[in-house]
């Protein structure tokens, strides 16, 4: 007879590394389809005649598409099982794309947004739930930590390469390339993600769900999601204008935008494999996240020139890099196992409202008054985010479901 100690070893599977990289694919999808198509916008509004207003629906139908619809498939996730959820997310975002191509129709761009839109919101959840579920115990930093910096990627080369692929043959080319690597992932993950169960649920209701989503554990976790990617959107949004406004080239605009992204890129790893060994704590790494995002708009505000630039940009990616593995694996290790698509969908939409609420914060206090003193206000917005997750209760032990 198998001693308990024995059952629990049992119960825990290590999947191979090579399981993990279909999943780290597809947030790259996710990111280099937004930003690459966002990126290129601007020359598509002015071939098209369209308006501003146009361009801002354009650019915000796929995040509105994500936030209404990523609680939906999450809760389909943790109903189904998040495998069928990932394949079918990609093979519905190569549907997308391929009808713009097929449609050869620049007008119907804004139909085709809409349905990589809806297509990211359910393999983006699935995918996460499945890296929490493969991970061992004590993991979901390192994995979380190579599955941020993928989609870091992602944001960092969508901008470059869309820009080289519209330039090469306008947006059908941009469109068939998303479409086929979409394609290429939902194969890849069909061969090698394993199946992994939905897990016993009891019923549960709206006042049930509610409950669970103001949780401390919950509510701070995704508070500090959603003020690091605050933190990015506000730089990635406002520090050109201010390379702009100080006399700056684009290369040097670009630059900042780049390095920013390539800072966050490069932290996540390290903080999910400093987490896992404890050598940073979720309460420490948050606050010095936060507090670095804090710093980094701080410093672009107020020192002047290329150093102030680069400076904002190097410690709002290194920042947001910290916090951004540190908060997915707090979510994971304090969910509800067989709620997980259910968290992670809703922890999503906090992160999509701060991409959109820090440049709204910093444009609203601009408008008003300065550029800088926007900066500023969103600094302070995040240094009071940072007491609170310095405050915020210790993380419990990560859970790992069979």
């Amino acid at each position: 007879m198998m001693s308990e100690s024995g059952s629990k070893a049992a119960a825990v599977q290590h999947y191979p590394r090579s399981q993990y990289w279909p999943l780290y694919a597809a947030g790259f999808v996710t990111a280099f389809g937004a930003h690459s198509i966002a990126a290129n916008l601007g020359p598509y509004g002015q071939e098209h005649h369209a308006t501003l207003l146009t361009i801002g629906l354009l650019l915000a139908i796929y995040d509105g598409a994500e936030v209404v619809l990523k609680p939906v498939f999450g809760a389909l996730v943790d109903r189904i099982g998040p495998r069928p959820v990932l394949i079918g997310g990609l093979i519905g975002f190569a549907a997308a794309s391929a009808a713009f191509v097929v449609a050869a129709d620049p007008g119907l761009l804004g139909a085709a947004r809409l349905g990589q839109g809806a297509a990211a919101a359910a393999f983006s959840p699935a995918a996460s739930t499945l890296v929490a579920r493969l991970s061992p115990t004590g993991g979901h930093g390192r994995r979380f930590g190579s599955y941020g910096a993928w989609k870091g990627l992602g944001y960092t080369l969508g901008p470059l390469l869309g820009g080289v692929l519209v330039t090469c043959g306008g947006f059908t080319l941009l469109f068939c390339t998303l479409g086929g690597l979409a394609c290429i992932v939902a194969i890849w993950a069909t061969l090698v993600v394993p199946s992994v169960s939905p897990l016993p649920r009891a019923r549960s209701t709206v006042i049930d769900l509610a409950r669970r989503l103001i949780r401390p554990n919950f509510l701070v976790a995704t508070v500090v999601l959603a003020a690091s990617t605050a933190a990015l959107s506000a730089g990635v949004g406002f520090l050109p204008v201010l390379a702009a406004a100080s006399g700056m080239n684009a290369f040097a605009r670009g630059a900042a935008v780049s390095v920013l992204s390539a800072c966050a890129a490069v932290a996540q790893p390290w903080a999910g494999r400093a987490l896992d060994s404890r050598r940073l704590s979720y309460r420490a790494g948050t606050a010095i996240g936060l507090s670095l995002c804090a710093a980094g708009l701080a410093a672009a505000a107020t020192i002047p020139g290329l150093v102030g630039l680069l400076a904002g940009a190097i410690a709002i990616g290194l920042g947001a890099g910290v916090v951004t593995p540190l908060g997915f694996a707090a979510l994971a290790a304090s969910a509800p196992p067989e709620r997980l698509g259910e968290t992670m969908g809703a922890a999503e939409v906090g992160r999509e409202l701060g991409d959109a609420g820090g440049p709204l914060l910093v444009g609203a206090i601009a408008a008003a008054s300065t550029l800088g003193t926007g900066l500023l206000g969103a600094a302070i917005a995040l240094f009071l985010a940072a007491l609170i997750a310095r405050a915020s209760p210790k993380r419990s032990a990560p859970q790992t479901p069979p």
